[in-house]
């Protein structure tokens, strides 16, 4: 099994624009990597984007190794971790951008949000998400976006309101799981995610399906108007809006279960991005205001809740400062469906619950047999119950082999990072990147 996997950037992107890969980011420009998804199939997809900003640079600059730019990328492999395709888009009309390798208006950057999220849709496409409840969908060869939903911010924008999830992901059964913003969150005037809900039809390009509410993070935004109601998401058959979503909202479900809690602890929070446990449930995520000088130590829970909307529990074991997911901002979970399995990695451990919230697992990263993993983030869970995980500056995904038992899940995960740091050194040797930037010019380059 492959357990290293370079996620690279597009040679003629590269040459295109000069790209002065030993520059430091600090100067200017940088790559990221979003977000991970497997296909049902084993097909690994992920969505990454460069930008370069050269500052001192007059706007209408022609020269392409002179210009400002920003891109997102989608790049699939096969099961066995080869390259098959990347697709470049450019990232948003307000950036200035070079068409020769993807317009601002259409694929990933049309209107003003770029892709942040990955899912697989049960018949293969891929639908990227991103704030402001964009979605895309593309076909599963990246050649084509069949389709776009999204919405412009409230008095800035004009345009067309047809907005769907900011978040997708799927459950064992084909329905989506799905986050939608509203306006006047805490009297923020653009979209922040707050209502988690449930489809029972699919989504494809020639049709979206209503959003059924199961939860929302804050009871009542500010300064809502009916002109913000939104007819695709539905609470007891009405539309969310106004005064109408589900009662008590996760701020205040978790303000009243936790005794030492104030009300103020929760006030500006935010909603992390909804994972599938089984079926009927699944576990939200929710966390405090995030502060300038540091916020470990803040309100953070994982909350179990049901296809009904019922508050099932919470994953329990954790510690608010001791295991506080603030540092480094490493709110992602990722969980198993079929094994019914939960995993959470930040850069004090790696914990793995079962689907009662019952902590099984604590891999403490000071001790070094696991140390290597502060420097990655949890983003997938693969139907085969593998672990991925992307390091942040080296630009490499790591597969993790599914444990027996949540028991043994020490042992593979020393076994597998030591298995890494072999297939990088050989990886280093064949593709000779420059400051950990895989440069790649044998896969097929779709410009959407």
């Amino acid at each position: 099994m492959t357990h290293a996997i370079p996620v690279p950037l597009p040679s003629a992107l590269v040459h295109h624009h000069a790209v002065d890969l030993e520059r430091k980011y600090t100067d200017g420009w940088g790559v990221t990597v979003d977000d991970v998804a497997t296909a049902p199939s084993g097909e690994i997809y992920a969505l990454h984007r460069v930008h370069r900003h050269t500052y001192g640079v007059a706007d209408d600059e022609a020269d392409p190794a002179k210009a400002d730019f920003g891109y997102s990328l989608l790049t699939r492999y096969a099961p066995d971790g080869t390259l098959l395709a990347t697709a470049v888009s450019g990232q948003s009309e307000y950036l200035r951008q070079d068409t020769t390798l993807g317009g601002p208006t259409t694929g990933l950057g049309k209107d003003l949000w770029w892709a942040k999220g990955l899912c697989i849709l049960p018949e293969g496409t891929v639908a990227a998400t991103g704030p402001g409840d964009h979605t895309h969908l593309v076909t599963a060869d990246l050649t084509a976006v069949t389709a776009h939903h999204g919405m412009p911010r409230r008095n800035y924008d004009n345009g067309p309101r047809d907005p769907f999830a900011t978040w997708i992901s799927t459950t064992p059964a084909g329905r989506l799981l799905c986050t939608t913003g509203e306006y006047g969150l805490y009297n923020y005037a653009n979209l922040l995610d707050n209502i988690v809900s449930i489809t029972d039809q699919p989504l494809t390009p020639t049709s979206k399906p209503t959003l059924r509410a199961l939860a929302s993070m804050e009871a009542e935004p500010v300064k809502h108007t009916e002109a913000d109601v939104r007819p695709d998401v539905l609470f007891n058959d009405r539309p969310v809006g106004m005064d109408h979503r589900p009662r008590p909202s996760l701020t205040e479900h978790l303000t009243e279960l936790e005794q030492t809690a104030r009300q103020w602890d929760w006030h500006n929070a935010r909603l992390g991005r909804p994972t599938v446990v089984r079926e009927d449930l699944f576990v939200i995520p929710v966390y405090g205001h995030i502060y300038r000088g540091g916020s470990r130590g803040q309100r953070f829970a994982f909350v179990l809740v049901s296809d009904e909307g019922e508050f099932v529990g919470q994953l329990g074991g954790m510690h608010l400062h001791r295991d506080s997911p603030f540092t480094g901002f490493c709110f992602e979970i990722a969980a198993d469906p079929v094994r019914e399995r939960i995993y959470h990695l930040n850069r004090y451990g790696l914990f793995a619950w079962t689907a009662t919230g019952v902590r099984a697992q604590r891999l403490d990263l000071e001790d070094t047999r696991y140390k290597l993993l502060k420097h990655f983030a949890l983003l997938d869970c693969t139907p085969a119950g593998e672990l991925i995980l992307v390091h942040r500056k080296q630009h490499l995904i790591l597969r993790i082999p599914r444990p027996a038992s949540l028991g043994g899940l020490g042992q593979v995960v020393e076994d597998s990072l030591r298995s890494y740091a072999k297939e990088r050194t050989t990886l280093k040797r064949q593709w000779r990147p420059v400051n950990w930037h895989w440069i790649d010019s044998t896969a097929p380059l779709h410009r959407l």
